[in-house]
């Protein structure tokens, strides 16, 4: 649901209870006030009646028969007669001595809180409630009736010497309080429902913003994913153009070395053949000598750059395997020992980051044998937690990585790795060696 809609439900039960608690608060004051004000001047009025007649309490117990009489015929006739169904005169002691209702006189009831608050000298009012048990010949009327509770007191000292209980019809009275509820409740529901379109509106329109921004964003994260989905394509085409560029230049790599091999390799030991017909069983001059010298020195350059150049078959080696013939080849070449150590659980690696891995070993272990004089080689190979780290080190006298010319060999190592979506760190210092690290995040398919 929108935020207008879970508005709209939540505040409407709130405020649909906060309105009938307001209206049932505002038509009970109502009713007490209006029921208070009623039974106070009719009071006044019968009270300035029946006071005169009922001075006779303050000395006895009991009216005598000349007051009742008067009583009977005041209250069964004129305005009086018409207004009031039932009339009683209470002792302080709960007991009536006198009612229009001969067979309650003398009896004695439980005294009401109303009863008692007209003995402690206000007057009481109670609209319609006839529960007590001296009411039972005004409930069986079955007509709106006003209870009124009206002290009666002594002219000289206002001394409570008993008090009237009287019954007026009170249709007219209902009638102007349900209107009054009706106009109170109208009233409140007419400002409630004001309220709630009000804070309906404001919460719609906030709603509507916050749903067109919702969109515009969703729209824009669509838009993101869409450029990182041609971001992640796009990475991976480059990695995979490098995978290949790194199996071509291994192509070409394996082209030159055949073709310095069966080209120039071949003719200069043809020329160190024919030299050596031609002048053998003769005496070779300084001059001669060198040459032939120079031809066997550049024919075994030449095979040297060969061998460095061909790249053995790598698609089923494993790394250990790896990493074994190049260190083998290395000290079969170099006649200098290497130091090996391998982890366990090497990640798998695809052809790309084989041929890298090999050209690291070998270009690494090249570099201590021609800088370091072979001292204290070492090759590492550890499983990482997202891939392979390869560390080659020597005892060398170091160089300043930072200002010294690292060569085409390091620079083609570092770009090759970058290509391959790995790292390629050299730590060195003058006096203390070089270390040499790749990473690769091996396990990936090429």
């Amino acid at each position: 649901m929108t935020l207008a809609r879970q508005f709209i439900l939540a505040a409407s039960a709130v405020l649909i209870v906060g309105m009938a608690i307001i209206a049932f608060w505002v038509t009970s004051r109502i009713e007490e006030s209006v029921t208070r004000n009623a039974a106070s001047a009719t009071a006044l009025y019968v009270d300035s009646i029946i006071a005169p007649l009922t001075q006779e309490l303050a000395d006895s117990d009991t009216l005598g028969e000349g007051a009742r009489l008067a009583l009977t015929e005041t209250l069964g006739q004129g305005v009086l007669g018409d207004k009031i169904v039932s009339f009683k005169v209470w002792k302080p002691d709960g007991s009536v001595v006198f009612s229009n209702q001969p067979e309650i006189v003398g009896r004695r009831f439980p005294i009401s809180d109303r009863l008692q608050g007209a003995f402690a000298g206000t007057v009481q009012a109670e609209f319609d409630k006839l529960d007590s048990a001296e009411n039972a010949p005004e409930r069986a009327k079955g007509i709106p009736l006003l209870e009124i509770y009206s002290p009666i007191r002594q002219p000289w000292s206002g001394r409570v010497i008993g008090v009237a209980e009287f019954y007026e019809i009170a249709t007219d009275l209902k009638a102007d309080l349900n209107r009054a509820r009706l106009r109170s409740w109208i009233v409140v529901g007419l400002v409630t429902l004001a309220m709630l379109g009000v804070l309906f509106g404001i919460v719609a329109r906030g709603s509507r913003l916050i749903t067109r921004q919702a969109a515009i964003l969703r729209d824009r994260f669509d838009e993101l994913n869409r450029l990182l989905n041609s971001n992640r394509a796009l990475r991976l085409r480059a990695e995979q153009a490098a995978h290949r560029t790194a199996a071509l230049n291994e192509r070409y790599l394996r082209r030159i070395s055949a073709d310095l091999h069966d080209g120039p390799a071949q003719l200069i030991a043809f020329a160190c053949l024919r030299l050596e017909t031609a002048t053998k069983g003769s005496v070779m001059g300084p001059d001669l000598e060198t040459v032939t010298t120079s031809l066997e020195e550049a024919l075994q350059e030449v095979r040297n750059i060969c061998h460095g150049l061909m790249l053995p078959e790598l698609d089923d080696l494993e790394t250990r395997e790896i990493c074994m013939r190049v260190i083998k080849a290395h000290e079969s070449r170099t006649r200098t020992s290497v130091e090996f150590t391998c982890g366990d659980n090497l990640p798998e690696l695809n052809q790309a980051e084989k041929i890298g891995l090999y050209r690291f070993v070998q270009e690494s272990l090249n570099n201590a044998f021609r800088h370091a004089n072979g001292i204290g080689q070492k090759v590492t190979v550890v499983s990482s937690n997202d891939g392979l780290s390869a560390t080659v080190a020597d005892g060398g006298k170091g160089f300043d990585p930072v200002n010294a010319d690292k060569g085409l060999g390091l620079t083609g190592l570092e770009e090759r790795f970058a290509g391959l979506g790995g790292t390629f760190v050299v730590n060195s210092s003058p006096g203390h060696g070089t270390i040499v690290t790749m990473h690769l995040p091996g396990g990936r398919d090429a």
